[in-house]
This record gives structure tokens, C-alpha cells and sequence, in this order.
């Protein structure tokens, strides 16, 4: 299977939440959703995707607009918490159904697999619940600002109830969560008393495959699996690289350091040296005028000496 990230959710599961729900709210003689109850869940769908801040002054303007015995229960539908608007949010982008769909899946082929493979079909979900809980809070930040981190935990919480719990996922795929859910907190009463309108049942499981499509499913989890290990193996390989470039990299700034210090103090000495040849120059230039001077000085001498001799 792939691993899971923001951006690689299986598209082979990609249904409507409507899609995937099988509704058991309130119903009529010929099985269908009353139409009092199907007109509240689709307005309050519309009315949870708002941010909380916009939900009660539009539920009393839609409650204003509407029949006294819908505007009654429009009235009661409760504002929405901060976390539970995100996970609505996610819902009505279609990424919950996915994910619900693949949970379903993967649970249906734990039958068979042994713990490491269990192990690792658990940290994939893991990984899911993280990229869709992280998916969700950026719908939420772009349409009215930052999450606390209270709120992006509640937000990856009910997300994983989600995949975790058939029932949780229904009331999930509303779109209509008035407060976060917890998985191991799955109450039918907890569950009515966390959505908005009527409570769907459970999503329905997907029809069990046939061999072939069984063989082949494990075909290419297996060759997923080992794409996955090189994919890792690579990964490895290329930190080991990294480390040794960056070992060569510090050596060469290193080197090139040390040239420009280098560079620095030949320019120096070579500054120095011409101000010595300079200084040299002068002292020639003097020498040779002393020279001169003690030559002349001499044959003076010499001559005095003489004239003194022939005295």
C-alpha cells in the first residue's frame, strides 16, 4: 500500500460521503429519510461547513426563512466546536471517505496477516490519520485562521475514531460533528449527542473480493511493500551520502579558509617587502653620496699629505 502523506491517499476509493453512508435516521412506512429530517441534515450540512464565529447568526437568519417546525429544530442545532467545524470541512472535500473506505480494507485483510505485517498496517494508519488531521487544519486555517494546538489534537482524534470505528465514521461523514470524538468513546448516545441533525448508521463494508482479486490484492501489496523497502534503502544510502558531502563540504571551506588567510598575510608580507625595497633604494642612493663624499674626502687628504711631505 502507499505510504500515507498529504497528498497520496489511494484514489481508487474515491466516493462522496454520500456515497458511503447507510442512513438509519428517522424513517417512513417505505424506508425512506422523512422529509422533515432530510431538509434539517441539509441544512445544517450547509450551515456546519461556516466557521463557528458566522454559525449562529446564519442558523437563526435560515431558521427565520423556514417552516415553524423545521425553524424549531434549526433553532437547537448547537454551534459547533473550533476542531469539529475542521473535521466537517474534511469531510465535504471527500478525503474521510476515502479514508474510511481504505480502513475498512485494510481491517478486512488483517485476517490473514501475521504481527509484523499488522505492526506495519498500523503504523500506516498512523501516517494517514496525521496527513488527513493535518489536511483538515490547513481547510480550517485558510478559511478563518490558526488552530490551538488543543484544537489539532481533537481535529486528529476524531479522525481517527474514524478510521478506527465503523460508527464513528458515519456520524463523521455528515459533515454535520458539533464536538470532537474519541476513539474507545463510541456510545450510540455519545455518538447522537456529537452530531447535528439525524445520526446515520455505520458505513457499510465493502463487498468481500473473490480470489483472484484477493491474490492479486496481495500481489501488489507485497510489491508495494518491497518498493517501500528499497525506497527506504535508498533513503539511507543517500543520508550516508549526505553525511560524507557534508564531511567534504566542511574540509573544503576549511581549505579555502586557510588560502584566504594565507592570501591575507602574503599580500601583507608582499606590502612589506616593497616598502623595504623602497627603503633599501633610499639607503643606496645615501651610500652612494657618501661615497662620493669620502672619496673626494680622501684624495684631499692625500693631497695635504703630500704638500706636507714636500714642506
Amino acid at each position: 500500500m502507499p505510504r500515507a502523506t498529504a497528498t497520496a491517499i489511494p484514489r481508487r476509493w474515491s466516493r462522496s460521503p454520500r456515497s458511503v453512508l447507510r442512513t438509519v435516521g428517522a424513517m417512513g412506512h417505505n424506508g425512506r429519510m422523512a422529509d422533515a429530517d432530510e431538509q434539517l441534515d441539509a441544512i445544517a450540512a450547509e450551515l456546519y461547513a461556516l466557521p463557528p464565529a458566522e454559525f449562529t447568526a446564519a442558523r437563526n437568519a435560515r431558521a427565520g426563512l423556514a417552516a415553524p417546525a423545521l425553524a424549531k429544530r434549526l433553532k437547537a442545532l448547537r454551534k459547533p466546536t473550533v476542531s469539529a467545524w475542521a473535521v466537517n470541512l474534511l469531510a465535504r472535500d471527500g478525503q474521510l471517505a476515502d479514508a474510511v473506505e481504505l480502513s475498512a480494507a485494510l481491517r478486512e485483510a488483517q485476517d490473514d496477516l501475521d504481527a509484523a505485517e499488522l505492526s506495519r498496517l498500523g503504523r500506516q494508519r498512523r501516517q494517514l490519520v496525521a496527513a488527513l488531521a493535518k489536511q483538515a487544519v490547513g481547510l480550517a486555517e485558510e478559511a478563518s485562521g490558526t488552530l490551538s494546538t488543543a484544537a489539532r489534537d481533537d481535529v486528529e482524534k476524531t479522525i481517527n475514531a474514524a478510521v478506527m470505528d465503523a460508527s464513528a465514521a458515519a456520524a463523521v461523514l455528515t459533515g454535520r460533528l458539533v464536538k470532537p470524538l474519541e476513539a474507545g468513546d463510541i456510545e450510540p448516545a455519545a455518538l447522537a449527542d456529537a452530531v447535528g441533525g439525524s445520526l446515520p448508521g455505520a458505513v457499510a463494508a465493502p463487498p468481500r473480493d473473490d480470489l483472484a482479486e484477493r491474490r492479486a490484492r496481495k500481489a501488489a501489496e507485497k510489491a508495494a511493500r518491497e518498493a517501500e523497502r528499497l525506497a527506504n534503502e535508498a533513503e539511507r544510502e543517500l543520508a550516508r551520502v549526505d553525511a560524507r558531502r557534508a564531511k567534504a563540504q566542511e574540509r573544503v571551506d576549511h581549505v579555502r579558509e586557510r588560502i584566504d588567510d594565507l592570501r591575507r598575510d602574503l599580500a601583507a608580507l608582499e606590502a612589506d617587502e616593497r616598502a623595504a625595497v623602497e627603503k633599501l633604494d633610499a639607503v643606496e642612493v645615501e651610500r652612494s653620496a657618501a661615497a662620493v663624499k669620502s672619496r673626494d674626502a680622501a684624495e684631499a687628504s692625500e693631497r695635504a699629505q703630500r704638500v706636507l711631505d714636500d714642506a
